[in-house]
């Protein structure tokens, strides 16, 4: 995917997760984020829209710490995500291609820059957060059927995009807690596009592949949309084929902290 469609991607899902915290209201219990409220959620997303436009903006070349959301609430908080977003906007449209910056991995060609990274990044940390938003307004939903609704909008190609974001990406990175004494093979396979992994499980950090190189222990598998809920612990896996302990192993190993 092209720069230009995660920054149209991250407008809309920004807009959409401030409509939905907005119904919810700010005292409203996250079901998918057992811990938080949706101030929470609307301080946690705004907080890290601002530090990845610091990143941006100022072309750091190192990490910096994320900073906290503001004590706000209510509508003051609302309208700060909704500036927060707006500001994360307006940085990342306004900025030249060539920028250099600190990312916490690479970004995927064909633009493999700083820029894309940090565009990329946002619009699936927001996806992911308007889902968060979405349950709050509705409740604690029946399995399967918010992602349903969630994934109506949702393109395919950005669902496996950001499949492959969080398996080479997050899990290629050595903090992943995703290891097995033994040697294991985990395929993670989408069933309405032509997108499959294969990840290889140790002792040491996953290391994921695409294709379906060598026989699998377990597969998970299913719609783009629902795939990526699941592998980010939203939702269920839609489909476990093999070894469920390996799915097991994803849902209480694979948080990013």
């Amino acid at each position: 995917m092209e720069t230009a469609e995660f920054l149209d991607i991250l407008d809309r899902e920004g807009r959409l997760l401030a409509d939905a915290a907005e119904a919810a209201g700010p005292d409203a219990k996250v079901p998918t984020c057992p811990d938080w409220q949706v101030r929470d959620l609307l301080r946690h997303t705004g907080a890290v829209h601002l530090w990845a436009a610091g990143y941006v903006a100022e072309q750091h070349p190192s990490p910096r710490p994320l900073g906290d959301g503001p004590a706000l609430d209510g509508a003051e908080l609302l309208e700060w995500y909704r500036d927060s977003h707006r500001r994360l906007m307006s940085t990342l449209a306004a900025a030249p291609h060539d920028i250099t910056a600190w990312t916490f991995f690479p970004a995927p060609p064909p633009s493999p820059s700083p820029l894309a990274f940090w565009t990329r990044r946002q619009a699936h940390e927001t996806a992911v957060h308007r889902y968060d938003a979405e349950t709050a307004r509705d409740g604690d939903p029946v399995a399967g059927e918010p992602a349903a609704g969630f994934t109506a909008g949702l393109p395919v190609e950005f669902a496996v995009d950001g499949i492959d974001e969080l398996l080479c990406g997050f899990h290629g990175r050595p903090k992943s807690r995703v290891r097995t004494i033994e040697p294991r093979l985990l395929r993670v396979r989408t069933t309405d596009a032509d997108a499959v992994w294969t990840v290889r499980l140790s002792t040491e950090p996953p290391v994921t592949a695409p294709g379906a190189a060598g026989s699998a222990d377990a597969e998970l598998a299913g719609p783009a949309g629902q795939l990526y809920l699941a592998l980010w612990n939203r939702i269920p896996v839609p489909q476990v084929t093999g070894d469920a302990a390996l799915a097991e192993l994803w849902q209480e190993a694979s948080a990013i902290g």
